[in-house]
């Protein structure tokens, strides 16, 4: 039968915006972050990337393949997974560990829950945190041949003194694309300006944070400290961009500003009273486990009822 017979539930929404232009836009973004990770790494950076797209996305079409599905990859949802967690890597891990983490953020977070829309977490940081607790050594190793010792935010959280404008620049040791946070930013306002994004998540999620270094980070507001912690690890990425992910944020309104005042008190839990200097992954997985919890209560009451029971 053709299409245009096929009958469907109201409302009737026409939009240009596909799956495929969201994700497309999403990767343009990145690409800043991407490009000075390379600048700042060098070769391995380039090699890791690589290797993880093509991982993703060729673990996605196989899957189809093997299940006899339409294959799903121009949609480019793929392709942003791989990047994600690419930037989320040490520069100095090896190429492997690359594709271990695309096959599982694939396999095993995306594809076996249903694909795209049905994932509970996102893939990215839930293949992250897999790699964090199986290869523990390998991601918290971020010596290359640019940059030795800790990182911004480990140097921080032991009393050492850190240079502000390098972690804002991206000078610095961490992972390949989360030092700089200019580059971070700008890709940021792309998909704002684009409508892609909003700053309901990410600005709720910042200010809270803010909010609680402020009252139990121990040094009061102190504004060299805060914006260490800002420029510092992936709080810029993971609020614009892994945060802000349509499929394991909330979709109301309320829920999503509860969503990023959860968000930013569990970073200020994780990186003040934790034993890491960074939670930002942790705290955007645990998120993503409560969303069904927040929409259930910010779901707006039906017109004429009242409590959940009819007026």
């Amino acid at each position: 039968m053709s299409d245009l017979m096929k009958v469907s539930s109201n409302p009737h929404v026409r939009s240009k915006v596909t799956t495929s232009s969201i994700m497309l836009a999403v990767v343009i973004a990145l690409l800043p972050a991407a490009g000075f990770g390379i600048y700042n790494f060098g070769l391995d950076a380039l090699i890791l990337i690589v290797v993880t797209v093509a991982t993703t996305v060729g673990t996605e079409y196989a899957y189809g393949k093997l299940m006899n599905r339409k294959p799903t990859i121009g949609d480019y949802s793929a392709v942003v997974t791989g990047l994600l967690l690419a930037l989320n890597l040490p520069s100095s891990a090896p190429w492997w560990i690359g594709v271990i983490g695309g096959v599982f953020a694939i396999l095993v977070v995306k594809m076996l829950f249903g694909g795209l829309g049905q994932n509970f977490m996102n893939p990215a940081l839930a293949a992250r945190c897999f790699l964090l607790v199986s290869f523990t050594s390998i991601m918290t190793n971020f010596d290359c041949d640019t940059y030795t010792g800790a990182t911004p935010l480990a140097a921080l959280k032991s009393g050492e003194g850190v240079d502000i404008l390098k972690m804002v620049v991206g000078r610095t040791s961490g992972t390949i694309g989360e030092t700089s946070m200019i580059a971070i930013v700008v890709g940021a306002c792309f998909l704002v300006l684009l409508g892609v994004i909003d700053l309901r998540i990410p600005g709720s999620y910042i200010v809270t944070f803010v909010l609680f270094l402020c009252l139990f980070g121990g040094h009061g507001v102190d504004v060299a400290f805060i914006s260490a912690h800002l420029a510092g690890g992936g709080l810029m990425l993971g609020a614009f961009f892994m945060a802000t992910d349509y499929v394991t944020r909330p979709i109301t309104k309320a829920g999503q500003y509860v969503f990023g005042i959860l968000l930013g008190i569990l970073t200020g839990i994780f990186r003040i009273f934790g034993p890491s200097a960074e939670g930002v992954s942790y705290a955007i997985i645990i998120g993503n486990l409560l969303v069904p919890l927040i929409e259930k209560a910010t779901l707006p009451k039906a017109f004429g009822t009242k409590g959940g029971k009819r007026a």
